[in-house]
Parts: structure tokens; sequence; C-alpha cells
């Protein structure tokens, strides 16, 4: 994998902010299939956030219960952040809102939480923007610093969608990596929760044949795209031989991923946009 160039200490330059029309030039809707269950598990390795998810009492946003709506909120959520207008996030927000209203912590809990909690959303939106960044770089090579630090401070709506201020979002990328590295440290997967990522790995939620072909592949790319210290944490192994072979195909699927129409490229995301735009001009739930 191409080194990642050293994190800027750039402050933002308006000349270089990106806008959601603009933004859409670095959406690759392969990421989303190839590092979403790794980024849940950084998401949730955090132990307020890992407890609010097992302990819900939303059913209906639980991914064991509705595989496919969750993928399309997750997915619409990311796809908003990133290419909806102000009024769309809006939107979207409110509806959010109402699915975590119910997630707090009570006197059973181990760890106190709350999903309106912004130091949790900061997080996960951390979350976000490392997986992005990171298969970026691994399918395309590092951005240039400029666009580098214009995406950077773009990336600020996965936790301003909703609660998260502004200024909770680290001031540079060299400051992100620091924020990154502590906390990133500090992560543990209890019992409970790995196996419940365990679970979500190998797709014990969707219909056998479709957990017969994909499961030993998502839990291979899993394992690859996991920082080595969760990849401990999983009990999982990783050779350096398995490293060539991850980095042989992502290279792969990039080389024919990056031959495929803009909006071939895309997808789901973009399909997932028009869905929220489509729901909100027919008044249909959003989540």
């Amino acid at each position: 994998m191409t080194a990642p160039l050293p994190a800027s200490e750039n402050e933002p330059n308006p000349s270089q902010t990106l806008t959601p029309e603009t933004a859409r030039e670095y959406v690759d809707g392969i990421a989303a299939f190839l590092g979403g269950t790794a980024n849940v598990i950084m998401q949730l390795s955090l132990r307020p956030v890992g407890r609010g998810v097992l302990e819900s009492t939303v059913d209906s946003g639980k991914v064991t219960l509705h595989p496919i709506k969750r993928l399309r909120t997750t997915l619409t959520y990311i796809a908003v952040a990133l290419m909806g207008s102000d009024e769309e996030r809006a939107a979207y927000r409110d509806a959010v809102n109402v699915s975590h209203r119910p997630v707090h912590s009570t006197a059973a809990s181990p760890v106190k939480y709350n999903a309106f909690d912004p130091n949790l959303q900061l997080w996960v939106a951390a979350c976000l923007y490392w997986g992005i960044d990171d298969l970026y770089t691994r399918m395309h090579g590092p951005m240039d610093p400029a666009t580098a630090d214009a995406f950077y401070y773009y990336a600020a709506r996965f936790g301003t969608t909703l609660q998260m201020r502004p200024e909770m979002w680290p001031a540079n990328r060299a400051k992100f990596q620091r924020y990154w590295d502590e906390n990133l440290a500090q992560r543990s997967i209890e019992p409970a929760l790995r196996d419940y990522f365990d679970d979500l790995i190998d797709l014990k939620m969707v219909p056998r044949f479709v957990r017969f072909t994909f499961a030993k592949l998502q839990r291979f790319f899993v394992t690859g795209l996991l920082p080595q210290h969760l990849r401990d944490e999983m009990g999982m192994s990783w050779t350096e031989r398995d490293q060539h072979r991850f980095d042989r195909m992502l290279r792969a699927i990039a080389a024919i991923h990056t031959r495929l129409p803009k909006q071939a490229r895309m997808f789901p995301l973009n399909a997932y946009l028009f869905d929220l735009r489509r729901r909100l001009r027919l008044g249909r739930p959003l989540v």
C-alpha cells in the first residue's frame, strides 16, 4: 500500500472547500460494502456506543432483526452527510433523533451512555472519516495534501449532521491523528460484543445461501481492514501472506471500479440519497 502523506497542520482554505457536489468525486460506493462491518466494529469498540447497541430496545433498528432496513438507514446517513443539502440533513437528523431518543443507559447498564452524547458521536464520525480515507488510500493512493485537508474539514458533517458541535472536530489532520491514536489505543471489546460482531461478520442475520456465499469473504475483508489493535481484541489472526493477498484484491477491485461510469462508482450511496429525496416528497418515514 502507498504510504499515507503526513497529516497536515493546515487551516481551512476557502478556495479548497468542498460542497455536496464536489464531494461526490470522493464517494466510492464499493467502500460502503467493503468497509462497513469493520467500521461498525471500530465505532462500537467505544464501550458506551457498543452498549447502546447491545441494550437498545428499538427493535426496528436492529441489524439482527432487520438487516436490509438497517443497511438502508446507515448508508442513507452516510449519503446525506456527504452529499445532502442542509435541508435534507436536517430532515434526516430529525428522523434519526426519534430513533435515538430511547437509546440511553439504565440503572442496570454497566456504563452510562446516551445516543445524543456529542462525544460519542465524535468517535463515530471519526471512525467513518478514518475508514473512508483508509480505503481510498489503499485503493487509489493518497490524496494530495490540499485535497486531503479539504476532505477532512468536510468530513465533520459525519458528526454535525447529528449533535456534534463543529468545534469538537479536531482542527486539522495532524490533531485528528493524535485524537485517533490516543483513543484507538484505549478501545477494547467485551465478550458479549465480540459474540455480536462474530454473528455480524458471519452474516447470521441473512438467509443461509447468502451466508454460505459471502460470509468467508466478509470475514477476510473485515480482518484486513481492522487496525491491528482491534484484530487482537477480536482474536483474529492475520499473516503477511494474508496482507499481500488482501492488497492484490483491493488493487484489482480498484482497477475495475475506476473504469466504471461515475454514477456506477457512487452506487449504492447515490441510490439511497435518491430514495431519501423520494421519501421526503411522498411524506414517507425516513428511518
